[in-house]
């Protein structure tokens, strides 16, 4: 639901009008999974759009909106991965707002992450026009150092992750960690104990290389081992306390098979 709670919110910066509540549309997506019998992790997504048959860029008032659901695995193998600061600098807030999910804003993310791959890295690493870490081409980004969980704030061009919530929540409640937004210097990534990326696809993967640099011991940290099995139980209905992270959808089609 908080998924389509900010996306509805997104929504409005392109003057896109979804008319079904977000209990609804989580409704219409359980419906869609259990259609589909879906039995492995799956990936949803909505997609909102201005829908009239003419050429032009001029906005209207003709709103569509679509939900797509695929088998999904690990979107990096779930593994350590190598990371690349990128010569590409994140949208600008006022240019393409980072904070929306907005399509075009994903040429972005695709010039960077093929600078990377092509540096030999597995993800890139986006900084603002001033400078500072905003966020992995696809993922949020954290930083342990000093004992605190650091993540850079809304303001620097960063998605609102919603799976960057349910970790900064992890952390008060699990681990009794300080949890510090501000802005992060590129430097620092290089000096830092550990980082990981989070997000819907990514969930928590570890970064083990910055910039051809290991972060920390150049393995897999433990704080970041102990968010990944934190998440991986919390979000597959381990943990009662996170219970109200998910949502049911399976009973309609276990009723039918009996």
């Amino acid at each position: 639901t908080e998924h389509f709670e900010r996306w509805k919110r997104n929504c409005g910066i392109l003057r896109i009008q979804v008319p079904a509540t977000a209990a609804e549309l989580t409704e219409i997506t359980s419906e869609l999974c259990r259609r589909n019998g879906f039995r492995s992790d799956v990936y949803v997504r909505p997609l909102a759009y201005k829908s009239s048959a003419r050429i032009g860029i001029a906005p209207d008032e003709n709103d569509s909106f679509s939900i797509t659901a695929l088998p999904f695995g690990q979107y990096f193998g779930g593994r350590g991965i190598k990371a690349g600061v990128t010569s590409w600098r994140r949208v600008d807030d006022n240019a393409i707002p980072g904070r929306a999910k907005i399509c075009g804003a994903y040429v972005n993310s695709v010039l960077a992450g093929d600078e990377a791959r092509r540096n030999g890295h597995d993800e890139a690493i986006f900084l603002t026009d001033d400078g500072h870490v905003a966020e992995g081409a696809s993922c949020n980004l954290f930083m342990v150092r000093d004992g605190k969980l650091i993540t850079p704030p809304v303001t620097d061009n960063i998605l609102e992750g919603i799976t960057r919530a349910s970790v900064m929540e992890l952390a008060a409640y699990e681990l009794g960690l300080e949890v510090v937004q501000r802005s992060i210097d590129r430097s620092e990534l290089y000096v830092c104990d550990e980082v990981f990326f989070t997000g819907t696809a990514v969930e928590v993967v570890p970064v083990i290389q910055i910039d051809h640099r290991p972060v920390g011991t150049g393995k897999v940290g433990s704080i970041t081992n102990s968010f990944s099995a934190l998440y991986h139980d919390a979000t597959h209905g381990r943990l009662t306390r996170y219970e109200h992270w998910m949502t049911p959808v399976g009973q309609a089609v276990l009723a039918q098979a009996v």
